[in-house]
């Protein structure tokens, strides 16, 4: 049950400090630019400080898409994929349930739910996803490759980094999700168009993650006999 747990409690923090943060300061990726960056930030340094308390227990995977790649590359099976994902939306609802309760006593709306921004239509959120969620899994691969050289000894910072770049270039279009759980939990507490749309942040990183995994196949290095 430990690894279990641990992804409960990565997931619980990177909801709570990476929509923590875009709520407190009011990330609006057209009107308060300083704001998406420092969202950007919350969510890689949240991302790194996991990496670092519980990639030894669980890998840190903290994210249904990864946990999707890394199943479809064989590096866990399918029941460990199946609770893992559980324990996840557990840890986010967790998460988005102590922002809503700070929030709602201090003068604050939302809980960072992702939604369409403005002039973003349905598909161009749904590629969005799709297209950032590959990349940020496909470096998640990469990085922690046995097969890949001496990668995987930064690959908290490597990934954390990543995870900056992506909600960087990917805010603009959905608030940046790659993540089903970091999703779920904070659409069911803001409910409206966030609900509405819930499903484009579920598929798209599915989706993305799948992309990911079918490309590291293709690239992955031989390991050395």
């Amino acid at each position: 049950m430990k690894k279990y747990l641990a992804e409960m409690v990565g997931t619980m923090v990177l909801v709570l400090m990476g929509c923590g943060v875009a709520v407190s300061l009011g990330c609006d990726p057209v009107n308060n630019i300083p704001a998406v960056v420092g969202t950007a930030l919350a969510f890689g340094l949240a991302v790194v400080a996991m990496a670092y308390t519980i990639g030894g227990i669980s890998g840190c995977h903290i994210n249904p898409a990864i946990t999707l790649g890394c199943f479809l590359t064989k590096r866990i099976s399918a029941k460990d994929c199946a609770l893992y994902m559980i324990f996840q939306v557990i840890g986010a609802f967790i998460g988005s349930a102590i922002l809503y309760l700070l929030t709602t006593n201090s003068g604050l709306e939302g809980t960072g739910a992702n939604d369409l921004q403005e002039g973003v239509s349905v598909v161009g959120g749904l590629l969005a996803e799709i297209f950032f969620t590959c990349v940020f899994v496909l470096v998640v691969l990469g990085a922690t490759a046995k097969t890949n050289g001496a990668t995987n000894n930064f690959a908290g910072l490597a990934i954390g980094l990543s995870l900056v770049l992506v909600h960087l270039v990917c805010i603009r279009y959905t608030g940046t999700s790659v993540n089903p759980a970091r999703s779920i939990a904070p659409a069911v507490f803001n409910c409206g168009t966030a609900l509405t749309n819930l499903w484009i942040f579920i598929v798209g990183p599915f989706v993305g993650a799948i992309l990911a995994a079918i490309i590291w196949k293709i690239v992955e290095p031989k390991e050395e006999k």
